[in-house]
């Protein structure tokens, strides 16, 4: 994930975790690269002074609660938070990997058994998400980083509890992001339930597909007028003619018409095991060909091959007419006598010592590294 430095107002320390440089932002705040004095790597978040206020504190209070309760592999990890704090803050796990919204800008869209692959791995972990009584409620493509592991999804700002229904936002208020937004939520219809991410996660699928969305609009009126006008289909121009039937069930207008998530599951491993591939195989290859760097795309773009198995070695019969071998055992530290006329002993072999492993980039590496960012970053600003 690209990093830039930290400007003179920044701070160099929040909770305890050393601010090491930026790593995105948005309306509300900022995120930082931060480091625990542990040496543990985290995304470190903090409101910005301009929207500190009541709303904007139980908020980032409901998010903190939301991360402590949930959990999972595709989930980035909740750390440690102060929503009480003059600048509130939120820590959660550093993933090292774009978004896919950037990958997709930089590289393309994904094939469509990558698709399937990353529609499965996120239908699992949404459906978790929603076992513990939650919906994310503001799936996109910049909510998903593809990390070194497999994606992770992250930003639960928005995430309501299924089971009140509660929220923090007016009965007429809409909260998401309109291209990954369902009709009922565009509608203002609540509650929100898991229809809602089902529909979302279809939009990121025709995404990472396409490169576009369902409903697409300069201005946001129009735009919000497309989704919940109920003549007007989504486009799936460009989905690979596997994937239409899903991506068209998910993104139905009707939420009682998207099929569960454990379904979209169990379509998107149809989808991969109809190209000759293990589900287990597919996640691999979507790692691989979303992690940084020419050659782990080409790797992961590269057919599927057998590995050649080596011969077994030939056994003899348990029962044979050939005549049995001798070899003499000779000890290395005992040389045959000259009158015998063997063949000195041969010299043992010393073992190959393993190759000494890269040294690992320390802290003390890190804040030399930032402090250098921050001197390069005084000396351009004009202040």
């Amino acid at each position: 994930m690209q990093t830039t430095p930290l400007s003179p107002e920044d701070p160099a320390e929040l909770g305890g975790f050393e601010l090491l440089g930026r790593i995105g932002h948005g309306g509300m705040g900022q995120v930082y690269l931060g480091e625990s004095p542990g040496g543990e790597p985290a995304a470190v978040k903090v409101i910005k002074a301009s929207v500190v206020d009541s709303e904007a504190r139980l908020r980032f209070a409901q998010e903190t609660e939301i991360l402590k309760t949930i959990w999972g592999p595709r989930i980035a990890a909740f750390l440690d938070a102060d929503p009480e704090a003059e600048r509130p803050w939120l820590a959660t796990e550093y993933v090292d990997g774009p978004d896919l919204r950037k990958h997709i800008t930089t590289h393309g869209p994904l094939p469509s058994v990558l698709v399937a692959s990353l529609g499965a791995t996120l239908a699992e972990a949404l459906a978790a998400v929603h076992k513990q009584g939650l919906v994310h409620r503001d799936l996109k493509p910049a909510n998903l980083l593809l990390g070194p592991n497999g994606p992770k999804i992250i930003d639960f700002g928005l995430a309501v509890f299924t089971e009140t229904g509660a929220t923090l936002t007016a009965p007429n208020t809409v909260m998401g992001t309109p291209a990954c937004m369902s009709p009922e939520q565009a509608n203002g219809i609540k509650p929100h339930d898991s229809p809602v991410d089902v529909y979302a996660l279809g939009a990121v699928l025709l995404y990472a597909a396409t490169g576009h969305y369902p409903h697409q609009a300069d201005n946001v009126h129009v735009l919000f007028h497309m989704i919940t006008d109920r003549s007007k289909e989504p486009d799936l121009t460009g989905a690979p003619e596997e994937l239409v039937p899903l991506l068209a069930a998910m993104l139905a207008y009707a939420p009682a018409d998207r099929p569960a998530l454990p379904e979209v599951v169990q379509q998107c491993r149809v989808i991969i095991e109809a190209q000759g591939m293990k589900v287990a195989q597919a996640r691999r290859r979507l790692t691989t060909f979303t992690a940084p760097g020419p050659s782990a795309r080409a790797a992961a773009e590269a057919p599927t091959e057998p590995v050649p198995q080596e011969p077994p070695a030939p056994t003899l019969p348990l029962e044979t007419s050939a005549p049995a071998v001798y070899t003499p055992t000779v000890k290395v530290d005992d040389p045959a006598p000259a009158d015998q006329g063997q063949p000195p002993a041969p010299t043992p072999l010393k073992p190959k010592r393993p190759a000494a492993p890269a040294p690992l980039r320390h802290s003390v590496q890190a804040r030399k590294v930032a402090q250098q960012l921050r001197e390069t970053y005084a000396q351009s600003a004009a202040f």
